[in-house]
């Protein structure tokens, strides 16, 4: 079979483009986002996430880094809090901490330098800024939040679920809960 110039270079484009995707990013990269893009009634921003206390006093800061944890904790809060809030009004959330469940214990060892504990004694922890704004732009409440959960591992909800930010979105939809609690409820 004899493969042509154009069908050969359609291919190695391909395979470049794969590696390309597979390069891990970081949360503390540069060009990493700040902000989710404004869309809808709730909007997310965070700064820079090398100074959260998760990466700070990781025991493994290198894959503390790792992924898009605070992208994709911030789109969840949207999505959670555009269920709750009642129409015509705005939220407004900037997240100045983030401590994940679990830790690394690099006294374990090289074998699980990329393995985070979960135990009671590392427990999720959000700070954040909010500011709910009603539908005639009056600001109806606003302040600082310290979300944390002391008692996550005994949340029968998250321990069957497989997502590995499970306690910090049980404790973003508990705050969420009370926070834009609707009439009546």
């Amino acid at each position: 079979m004899i493969l042509r110039p154009a069908l050969i270079a359609a291919v190695l484009a391909l395979t470049l483009a794969g590696g390309a995707v597979a390069k891990s990013r970081n949360v503390t990269d540069p060009d990493a986002p700040r902000a989710l893009p404004e869309q809808g009634p709730v909007e997310v921003r965070w700064q820079n996430p090398a100074q959260f206390t998760e990466i700070r006093y990781s025991g493994n800061s290198s894959e503390a880094k790792r992924g898009n944890w605070v992208q994709d904790l911030a789109q969840h809060l949207r999505q959670r809090a555009q269920k709750r809030l009642p129409a015509g009004e705005r939220l407004e959330v900037d997240i100045l901490d983030i401590r994940r469940a679990g830790n690394y214990e690099p006294w374990r060892g090289v074998a699980f330098n990329d393995t985070r504990f979960i135990r009671d004694i590392y427990p999720p922890r959000i700070t954040l800024n909010f500011r709910r704004i009603g539908a005639d732009g009056q600001v109806i409440a606003e302040g600082e939040r310290k979300l944390s959960d002391m008692g996550f591992l005994s949340n029968a909800n998250a321990l069957s679920n497989s997502d590995p930010l499970r306690y910090e979105k049980t404790l973003i939809n508990r705050w969420l809960d009370r926070e834009l609690k609707r009439p009546g409820v």
